[in-house]
């Protein structure tokens, strides 16, 4: 089985959002970690946008990067810039470090409807983007 660890800077939305994909889509393949380089506990718009598609992750706690230095991971994915600049380095003979900075809808001011919108997009966009992780290193 391989593992993954999915890291943003607070470990709140983007990386939470993509624990989900990865798991949906890496199903029994894949192992998968989230945590931040900050905890800010698990963004409340993150989980409504997940259950939209039928995916749970209510349950999921906001991790310091630090929990997880003892595991060698397969896969390191930085899913905004702040956290690949501030990654710490990772052991692992396998290792593949990815890196894509996703839209960061918390960020967002404006009516309820156009927040949604946001995490709506930056949902679809992070979906697509675990998926074709999936197809490209999973299969």
């Amino acid at each position: 089985m391989k593992k993954i660890l999915i890291i943003c800077t607070g470990n709140s939305c983007r990386s939470q959002i993509a624990h989900g994909f990865m798991k949906y889509f890496g199903k029994e393949n894949l192992k998968i970690y989230s945590a931040g380089i900050e905890t800010h506990g698990v963004n409340p718009r993150a989980i409504k946008t997940m259950k939209n598609v039928g995916i749970d992750i209510s349950k999921h706690t906001s991790n310091l990067i630090s929990e997880y230095e003892k595991i060698d991971f397969d896969y390191i994915l930085t899913v905004c810039d702040h956290a690949a600049e501030n990654c710490p380095i990772f052991s692992g003979s396998a290792l593949v470090k990815l890196h894509h900075n996703f839209t960061d809808p918390s960020k967002l001011k404006g009516t309820e409807k156009e927040i949604e919108a946001a995490f709506e997009a930056t949902r679809l966009e992070i979906k697509n983007y675990c998926e074709n992780f999936s197809q490209k290193y999973l299969n």
